[in-house]
């Protein structure tokens, strides 16, 4: 049985750093592509970046320049790393096991953890 599982989140203040993790588990991690999202209260959910099987990754802009996104596929983990955190980036993080052909075009979400919360305060 694949599992996806988000670690790490918490309550931070503005302008700390925060890394979640990923894990996954029940696949070979090493091929597979992953994707960050995450969902503000009343908002859509949103990719926030994501890394292929190859190493290439891509962010939203929103985040980009702040938030880096890795895996060690020896552990079958993933992380984004946050820095620089403000309150717009409170939300509820999720991590996708998903594909990414090639690393370009656009991600497309596959199996969904259950998300862990990120609250940024003032």
């Amino acid at each position: 049985q694949v599992q996806v599982v988000e670690s790490g989140g918490g309550l931070v203040q503005a302008g700390e750093s925060l890394t979640l993790s990923c894990a996954v588990s029940g696949i070979i991690f090493s091929g597979k592509s992953i994707g960050w999202y995450r969902q503000a209260q009343g908002m859509q959910r949103e990719l926030v970046a994501a890394i292929h099987s190859g190493g290439s990754s891509t962010y939203a802009d929103s985040v980009k320049d702040r938030f880096t996104i890795s895996r060690d596929n020896d552990k079958n983990l993933a992380y984004l790393e946050m820095k620089s955190l403000q309150p717009e980036d409170t939300a509820v993080y999720y991590c996708n096991l998903g594909h990414w052909h090639y690393g370009v075009g656009p991600f497309e979400a596959g199996l969904w953890g259950k998300g862990t919360l990120v609250t940024v305060s003032s």
